[in-house]
């Protein structure tokens, strides 16, 4: 719950000034022009109650009959003297219908104030004439539904001392974006509101001119430049909106004690610099916004003891440093959120001086101490979350005896039972959200004493069992997510009393049977996650046509098979979010066709055949943000524009289908654009360097031929994946990469691209995969790649590249390689030693065994092609503790320098196919990680390490066609090798081998690491086999990575974008309550 009085003060400081200055009494009856105009206005509008949403609406036009005395109207005032109309409120009015431009309102020529406020006159225009009413001096059609251009003759009001046209439509904007001119000649103003107006334009240096402005509220505006310092410092303004305006940069002044500011919100811009000291000095503050600004350095504690503060949100500043002072029993404060800052140090018991506190949210990766259980008991707290990943020591013994407390949030701490019995107890708890707490078994029944909840949220936990009989006592719940557990059985039948249910999402449990009927009873429902479970059966997409609110239905990843065939009518409803992936559907349903407010499609993993359909292009064209057509059997795209249609797509997954013919554009919105494993032919048009808000683009497996465009090296510093692998591409690399380039992974694998590595991606200061294998390159290695430090990945392999290795600086690092492979070239030279003293990312050992994490992000991970056990295999998933090097079948000569031994976290060697001498390094038993070993065709000599009998994890070994000779050393993986990994060597000799091994002298063989129990137990107990591998002694990382070949698809992007979608839900319910403190 947000503190709502605060917000709501500039508001009503508004609304009286704009009508303190006329008495609504009249001593002259009202002119018969007057009362004709008034009539003929009222006629022209139709009376509906929908279109007023302010608590305290009335058709106050009901009131006007002819023949009585229009003075006395609802919301009209008369000058006492001569009976003029000089000032009509119609606020919340219920007024329905287009403003007409030949409106009889201009006949009221003495009219002073004005407000058609919270009224519905959608689509129209704000209609030419306002000039004639030349005494306005308040003018206010905010929340009103006027679209398009402000006419500019308002700009002549030169009386306006207050301008409100916020929070209509979003094409509401100045004639020609034009602020300045709208507002030059208003040099009375002192209010002005254009929250929400599509200015689209810098802000104009004259509103520093305005020196009576109070009240400047400019959010939202798609303001863009620098906001002019001086605004600030204008002498008497109180209340300053900036908000929502991301490209808008701010640098704060230089304030001093005697400012007026009294509000300032500047959420959601482009902060510059650090905040300064001097916002202390702002004595009369009482609410300040900066939420979403990108603010760092260390938050000036003197904010925190301003005399007047009351509302102080900074939330969303992950590198701002706050540290909290010491609170004195004084302090006004009652609204203060830090969550998403970098909240640090020990959570002083002072807070509990904080008496009026009323709402308190952090969160917070650097806490440490005891959680302070006084903020349990402060006397007015009404809504409490903490988030955090800390040390903390949390005691939830008791409450406020007296506690208000109506929304507890609770997230990532570990609470024990018990406590959740004393969170029974709080009779007034509306919302209640315990995600990630490390809860198991099931839900307390406690619980269920709180029958005044409407949000319950046990996400992300451990919970089995069904879904607990409780929940039939919380009948006004409308949020409720049981989502990320392993609630099992089938859908309770409880669940049907939830009438008033909004939300539900049982997502990623392990539910069955089939989806109940009495979902179809929930009339209130919007938003339903059923994805993710075992649900089966089939389901007949009709049962949901009686949910009227429905605009978000998540089916996806069950065993469920959806009948899309249903009756189209006007009743149906209208999508938000479709998820229907592995639904068994076999072709596109037609009641997309009707879908114009869809904002994500999942229909991946299904059955469906032939053409995307030309109707496609017209569904969501100016909402969809995300669309999943992979996994089908799409084979074409029928009539496609040249570029993809969707103004705001960001998200298009078209892989692994059989789409055939030219590669297709996406819309220049869109940030993740893959088409990979496809049919698809011809060039890459250079059109698709116009998408420059591409992050990721994959169109790695089709056949698509030319030369890459040049422009693809910098055409965005958005990109971070560039994936082109295994086409037919030809010619050079692309030779620009710019300065600050964002590129994470650059896979051209796969092709027969010639020439130079480019020099330019030493700009790419970013990289983390370099994957420029199996091509045609020709040139020597370029280790002037060491300058990136992030480099993980070096692919290389097949090429023509030639000559040393080495770096011919003394300093050369690749610290942070994990993963090189130089095979198949034409490399001489010896080893360089100096690499395997510097690469430390091949020294760290796997702390965590059984804790897999992969490169790349949440909703796509990065792919290699390595060579292991003689084979070559495609990882489409790259765990971050995998190492390896594969320096084979190149011209490499020399012998194996013993520093390799310090690489011990080492997984795979593979320096086969060289002319390498001398002897095995005994260091290479250091190596205590490593899977794969391969020596093999070289000249090496010698005898075999006894050292790596100790390699428990090995289970390739190729030393064959060496000059090897002696024992072949025993041990549990030794053992079992095979005669194919000795071969070619003639004086080796001991099992396998049939040679039997002849000592002239009489030495005690190494004790078998058989018998050593207790070593041999550690290990097995250091390992958690999670995967079965095929064959045998399968090793630890290279099985993990073998499982996991295919591609990762599950819709971790849709995760990401709905946490957005559900912000925008609750508030809508927080609003509801009348909870919403600030946002307008």
């Amino acid at each position: 719950m947000e503190y709502s009085s605060l917000y709501l003060l500039p508001c009503v400081l508004f609304f009286l000034s704009s009508f303190q200055i006329i008495s609504p009494s009249s001593d002259n009856s009202c002119l018969h022009d007057q009362s004709s105009a008034l009539l003929q206005f009222k006629q022209s509008f139709s009376i509906h109650k929908f279109a007023s949403q302010y608590p305290t609406n009335y058709p106050k036009t009901e009131s006007w009959k002819p023949d009585t005395d229009c003075c006395h109207w609802d919301g009209v005032t008369c000058d006492k003297a001569n009976g003029h109309v000089i000032g009509l409120d119609l606020s919340n009015s219920w007024l329905y219908g287009p403003f007409h431009s030949n409106t009889t309102l201009f006949h009221l020529r003495h009219l002073q104030t004005l407000s058609l406020a919270y009224n519905d006159f959608y689509p129209s225009p704000i209609p030419y004439g306002f000039h004639l009413l030349t005494n306005l001096t308040h003018l206010n059609f905010s929340s009103s539904g006027f679209s398009g251009q402000i006419p500019l003759d308002i700009s002549g009001l030169t009386k306006l001392v207050s301008l409100d046209l916020s929070r209509n439509d979003i094409s509401l904007k100045p004639e020609k974006h034009s602020l300045g001119t709208l507002v030059q000649r208003l040099t009375n103003l002192r209010e002005l509101d254009l929250n929400g107006v599509n200015i689209s334009s810098v802000v104009p240096d004259l509103l520093a001119d305005l020196s009576s402005l109070t009240y400047l509220h400019l959010g939202s505006c798609q303001l863009y430049g620098t906001f002019p310092k001086s605004i600030f410092l204008l002498p008497n303004l109180q209340s300053l909106r900036v908000s929502d305006n991301p490209n808008l940069t701010l640098v704060l002044p230089e304030f001093h004690s005697g400012n007026s500011l009294r509000f300032l919100d500047l959420s959601s811009t482009n902060f510059s610099g650090e905040l300064p000291a001097s916002i202390g000095k702002l004595k009369l503050l009482n609410s300040l916004y900066l939420l979403s600004c990108q603010l760092y350095g260390t938050f000036p504690v003197s904010i925190f003891l301003l005399p007047n503060l009351q509302s102080l949100d900074v939330s969303d500043n992950p590198n701002l440093t706050v540290y909290l002072p010491k609170f004195h029993s004084g302090s006004s404060l009652r609204y203060l959120d830090l969550s998403s800052t970098n909240f640090s140090g020990e959570l002083p018991d002072l807070i509990s001086k904080l008496k009026l506190l009323n709402s308190l949210s952090f969160s917070s990766y650097q806490l440490y101490g005891t959680f302070p259980k006084s903020i349990f008991l402060l006397p007015n707290l009404q809504s409490l979350s903490v988030s955090y990943k800390s040390n903390l020591t949390v005691y939830l013994l008791r409450f406020h005896p007296g506690s208000f407390l109506r929304d507890l949030e609770l997230v990532g701490m570990r609470i024990s039972r018990e406590y959740v019995d004393s969170i029974s107890k709080l009779k007034h708890l509306n919302g209640l959200s315990l995600r990630n707490c490390n809860f198991s078994g099931s839900i307390p029944s406690s619980l269920g004493n709180l029958t005044q909840l409407t949000k319950l949220d046990f996400s992300y936990n451990n919970f089995s069992h069904q879904i607990p009989p409780l929940l039939r006592n919380l009948t006004h719940l409308v949020y409720l997510d049981l989502s990320n557990n392993q609630f099992s059985g089938r859908i309770p039948s409880i669940l049907a009393n939830l009438t008033h249910l909004e939300y539900l999402s049982l997502w990623n449990n392990q539910l069955t049977g089939p989806i109940p009927s009495y979902v179809s009873g929930l009339p209130n429902l919007s938003i339903l996650f059923l994805d993710g479970n075992s649900l089966s059966g089939t389901v007949e997409l009709n049962m949901f046509l009686t949910l009227k609110n429905l605009t978000s239905l998540y089916l996806s990843d069950n065993t469920l098979s959806l009948i899309t065939t249903v009756h189209i009518n006007s009743t149906f409803p209208k999508f938000q979010g479709l998820g229907l992936s592995s639904c068994n559907i076999s072709e596109f349903p037609d009641f997309l066709k009707n879908q114009n407010e869809l904002e994500w499609l999942d229909l991946s993993n299904n059955k469906i055949h032939g053409q995307i359909p030309k109707w496609m292009w017209n569904i969501g064209k100016e909402t969809l943000n995300g669309m999943n057509l992979s996994y089908n059997f799409l084979q074409g795209l029928d009539e496609p524009p040249a570029i993809l249609p969707w103004g705001g797509l960001q998200y298009l997954d078209l892989q692994s289908n059989q789409l055939q013919g030219p590669l297709p554009i996406p819309p220049i919105s869109t940030s993740f654009f893959s088409i990979s494993n496809n049919k698809l032919t011809g060039e890459i048009p250079s059109l698709i360097c116009k998408s420059s808000s591409l992050e990721i683009l994959d169109l790695s497996n089709n056949s698509l031929s030319g030369l890459i465009p040049q422009c693809l090296g910098n055409f965005s510093n958005s990109i971070s994946v560039l994936k082109l692998r295994r086409n037919r591409f030809h010619g050079t690399i692309p030779q620009k990469f710019s300065t600050g380039s964002n590129l994470r992974t650059l896979d051209f694998n796969g092709n027969l691209l010639k020439g130079r590595v480019p020099r330019s991606l030493v700009n790419c200061k970013r990289l983390e995969v370099l994957d420029l294998g199996n091509n045609q390159l020709n040139d020597t290695f370029p280790f002037w790649l060491e300058s990136l430090p992030e480099l993980q990945v070096l692919d290389l392999r097949f090429n023509k590249l030639h000559g040393p290795i080495g770096c011919p600086q003394t300093n050369c690092a690749f610290s942070t390689l994990r993963i090189i492979d130089l095979s198949y070239n034409e490399f001489t030279g010896h080893l360089p030693s100096t690499y395997f003293l510097h690469w430390s990312a091949m020294m760290m050992s796997d702390e965590n065994k059984s804790e897999f994490k992969y490169m790349g992000r949440t909703y796509y991970h990065d792919s290699v092609t390595i060579t292991i056990k003689g084979l070559e295999m495609v990882y489409e998933k790259i765990l971050t503790s995998f190492t390896a090097i594969d320096f084979s079948n190149n011209k490499f000569q020399g012998e194996i320098p013993e520093s390799i031994g310090n690489l011990r976290s080492l997984h795979a060697l593979n320096f086969s196919g060289n002319s390498l001498t001398g002897s095995i390094p005994s260091s290479l038993g250091n190596l205590t990680e490593l899977e794969s070993l391969d020596l093999s065709q070289n000249t090496l000599s010698g005898e075999i390490p006894q050292q790596l009998a100790t390699l428990t994890f090995l289970e390739v070994l190729k030393l064959s066609r060496n000059h090897l000779k002696g024992p072949i050393p025993r041990g549990p993986q030794f053992d079992t090798f095979s005669n194919t990994s000795y071969e070619g060597n003639s004086g080796l000799c001991g099992v396998p081998l049939v040679k039997k091994c002849v000592y002239t002298d009489v030495v005690q063989p190494p004790k078998s690491l058989f018998h050593q129990d207790q070593d041999s137990e550690a290990t097995s107990e250091e390992f958690d086999w999670q995967i079965v591998s095929s064959g045998y002694g399968c090793g630890v990382i290279i099985g993990v990575v073998i499982g996991y070949t295919i591609f990762w698809r599950q819709n971790g992007w849709l995760r990401r974008r709905m946490s957005s979608k559900l912000s925008k839900w609750e508030g809508k319910m927080s609003k509801k309550k009348g909870d919403n403190h600030k946002r307008r």
